[in-house]
């Protein structure tokens, strides 16, 4: 496993079990490094290739040089641009809109769960694919499959 992080901050990249690249390459962004940690670790254990950022700005950065992302799970809250914005702007791309988005939070409010999985129900849009309360969970990452295109 490779990484580069700034204090604990930054952007990690992954493999696969026993070094080899896994299939399906998911996009982690949370500005907690523990919770970061948590995902990246969840998704490795689950066979995913997994490349952590520390906000939704690095995650579009990635975006922009790494065409192969399945999927993009993100936080809801975090400074600069929250989940929800970064869910906003890949499905506002033409480029990016086909990925699905799953957002996660440690709030438990059920209209900003709806409002997430339903907002861009619309035919421009396509809202999060799921909501997954923090702390992420094993059965959670087994729902991931679902949504991977």
């Amino acid at each position: 496993m490779s990484s580069t992080a700034r204090g604990g901050r930054g952007i990690c990249s992954g493999v696969g079990v026993a070094g080899e690249p896994a299939a399906i390459h998911v996009l982690a962004v949370d500005d907690s490094s523990v919770d970061r940690a948590l995902i990246a670790g969840l998704l490795r254990s689950s066979k995913y290739r997994v490349t952590a950022v520390d906000s939704g700005k690095k995650a579009l950065e990635l975006l922009g040089m790494e065409p192969n992302v399945n999927m993009i799970i993100t936080d809801y809250w975090m400074p600069e641009m929250t989940g929800y914005e970064l869910l906003k702007r890949v499905k506002e791309s033409n480029k990016l809109k086909q990925i699905p988005v799953v957002i996660m939070s440690s709030e438990n409010v059920p209209n900003r769960i709806n409002r997430q999985t339903n907002i861009f129900n619309t035919p421009r849009y396509k809202g999060a694919e799921d909501f997954f309360l923090k702390p992420v969970r094993p059965s959670d990452v087994s729902r991931l499959s679902g949504w991977i295109r």
